[in-house]
């Protein structure tokens, strides 16, 4: 998280208020603060590795009703909210890295019907981890995931969503 000067050791995050928690934990989960405030009682953490379990487990614990709101809370991958600004700080980074603020009209175009066609099938966004991607993978892989079922789909999509905590928590986390 770039708003934070310099990463914390987990001994301070033990010792952090439950607001303090919240406040720098609520973005790993995109738009979840529920996630921070459920894993903060689980402190102490022993390890950098426990707070990341932490979180992993708070989402395979999940309903798959609620693994589904997760989902929906993701935008969409080169969308309005980034045409707009108005994406996290987090999501923001991650979308740079993979390059999608350097998409041509035609990517745009392709990318763009392939997110809406997914989104109708599925009816929640495509979500994958930017930062261990790049446009052409995320164009094949909008095209292969299509073909699965929807609850194959909302595995993969959580699995995704907790490779992105993961790495928002390391940017957080001094080791």
């Amino acid at each position: 998280m770039a708003s934070l000067t310099s990463k914390i050791s987990i001994s301070e995050i033990n010792s952090l208020s439950d607001k303090q928690f919240e406040s720098i934990f609520g973005g790993v989960i995109e738009l979840c603060k529920d996630a921070a405030v459920q894993v903060k009682k689980k402190c102490p953490f022993q390890s950098l590795e426990a707070l990341c379990d932490a979180f992993q487990t708070y989402l395979q614990d999940l309903s798959l009703e609620d693994k589904v709101v997760i989902l929906k809370l993701h935008p969409d991958l080169a969308g309005r909210l980034a045409d707009l600004g108005q994406l996290t700080q987090e999501s923001t980074e991650e979308q740079k890295a993979a390059g999608l603020d350097k998409l041509t009209s035609e990517q745009k175009r392709i990318l763009e019907e392939r997110k809406n066609r997914y989104n109708e099938k599925f009816d929640f966004p495509f979500i994958i981890c930017a930062r261990e991607n790049k446009i052409q993978s995320i164009m094949e892989g909008l095209q292969v995931r299509y073909e699965n079922s929807y609850k194959e789909e909302v595995a993969i999509g959580i699995n995704e969503v907790k490779k992105i905590c993961r790495l928002r928590i390391l940017d957080i986390v001094k080791e």
